[in-house]
């Protein structure tokens, strides 16, 4: 039975309407078992597939993808030189090769992050192990002092993305209020704001992050226009159910998927496909490649960041072109009615 309160200067009391709190229930169950569901599956077992490493010598290559399969993509090289370079420029996790008979040099990137570097060292100690070797390890792409466990790119990206979201969600519920040139206008300008100031506590404040100030606050610029944009696209055309979407798809699979606090190269495969299509995981990618790596690759998950934006900006526009030719017709279509009386 459901209790009704007197409205206060209206007469009568006011009668629960189900069907609207009910969907906001179960969308806030949805969303909460989603967000634990991933994040804590992922965490379960994490197990390499296709883990790019260098290894010198046919022999090393033979017996790593006879012993491991799919979980090594292992990539021949001519010298231990020669597969550092791909490490330094992010298309190789670690090389490996003998210096003796019975020693195997290993150098990695730990700036991968702690699971793909982590997991490259076990394999490579499991290989040594097995044939009665030793391994002398180097970290030849160290994280920051500041990013000890190489976590600082999930907070900055995940921090980024909410606070977009929030911002779009609240813009969204005030389309009576504001005027649509000014709600695009606030996002736009807080994409700029958020992205300035994330770059600037992360940067040069903490030392967490490593890219020049110029790229990482672009990378985070997009990122926040990305999110924000995508967000009040959803909700433009599916109401409620796009904002549950949008928490969906950015804040829970798109975080936790981004490859910052579990490698890209450990996500199983459903994960793999969407990591680097997402928002997030396309901001981790621009800011690890820029920080670390060169910036080889960044370009690519920039143009991910910006075709969100576009679409998200393109959708919103399309949503208000089409209401205002529905009112149009509609109201053309009334006049005769409204004459004849």
């Amino acid at each position: 039975m459901s209790s009704s309160v007197p409205r206060p200067g209206k007469a009568g009391p006011v009668v629960t309407q189900h069907r609207t709190w009910i969907p906001l229930v179960v969308t806030g169950l949805i969303i909460g078992a989603a967000f634990i569901a991933v994040y804590v599956g992922l965490q379960r077992s994490p197990t390499p597939h296709g883990l790019p490493v260098a290894a010198v010598g046919g022999r090393l290559v033979s017996a790593a993808q006879a012993k491991l399969g799919d979980s090594l993509k292992v990539t021949q090289v001519s010298s231990i030189d020669e597969g550092a370079a791909l490490v330094r420029n992010g298309d190789a996790v670690a090389v490996v090769g003998a210096t003796s008979p019975t020693t195997l040099r290993l150098e990695y990137a730990g700036a991968s992050g702690l699971s793909e570097s982590g997991a490259a060292r076990q394999v490579v100690t499991g290989l040594a192990r097995a044939a009665g070797l030793t391994v002398q390890e180097t970290d030849i792409v160290p994280l920051a002092a500041y990013d000890s466990r190489g976590l600082s790119a999930f907070y900055v990206v995940f921090g980024v993305t909410l606070s977009s979201f929030v911002l779009a969600q609240g813009l969204t519920g005030a389309v009576a209020t504001v005027r649509l040139r000014h709600r695009l206008s606030a996002m736009a300008g807080f994409a700029v704001a958020i992205g300035v100031v994330a770059a600037t506590i992360a940067g040069p404040i903490c030392g967490s992050l490593t890219p020049s100030f110029p790229l990482l606050a672009a990378s985070l610029i997009l990122l926040s226009a990305a999110s924000a944009f995508a967000t009040k696209a959803l909700g433009a055309w599916l109401g409620p159910a796009g904002i549950g979407l949008a928490v969906l798809t950015l804040t829970t699979i798109g975080n936790a998927t981004s490859g910052a606090t579990i490698g890209f190269d450990l996500l199983p495969g459903w994960a793999q496909a969407v990591s680097a299509k997402l928002p997030p995981g396309a901001a981790v990618r621009a800011i690890n490649d820029f920080g670390y790596f060169g910036g080889s690759h960044a370009g690519s998950a920039l143009a991910v960041l910006a075709l969100w934006f576009a679409a998200g900006l393109g959708l919103v526009l399309l949503r208000q072109w089409t209401t205002v030719r529905r009112v149009r017709v509609s109201t053309v279509a009334a006049e005769p009615l409204v004459t004849a009386g």
